[in-house]
């Protein structure tokens, strides 16, 4: 009985840990998907798509000095050429890729 209990608790705590793994990497995931094309790997963008779209790159400190709610905002709603993801993409995937993009301007 007791080995059954231990068992399970481990299984718990297996299922619980890759569940919180799984949804870390959701914005990694979803900025690949969705993001990447446009905004590049690793957050900046290729020079022909920034001129021709005017993306600039994370580290530009107008990028950096926007706050999370106004990135979220501008990925939901699109603004200039960035399009809408309001429909597309959960607001749960929205803020989880705004936040995994806001790591490559540190």
């Amino acid at each position: 009985m007791r080995n059954t209990i231990q068992f399970q608790m481990a299984l718990a705590a297996v299922v619980l840990l890759a569940g919180a793994v799984s949804f870390a990497q959701s914005g990694d995931a979803t900025y690949k998907a969705k993001c990447q094309s446009c905004h590049g790997a690793a957050g900046v963008p290729n020079p022909g798509i920034a001129k021709l779209m005017g993306v600039k790159p994370a580290t530009d400190p107008a990028v950096k000095s926007a706050t999370e709610a106004k990135m979220i905002a501008v990925t939901t709603n699109g603004e200039g050429k960035m399009p809408a993801f309001k429909g597309k993409l959960s607001d749960a995937e929205i803020k989880a890729s705004v936040d995994y993009f806001r790591t490559f301007a540190k």
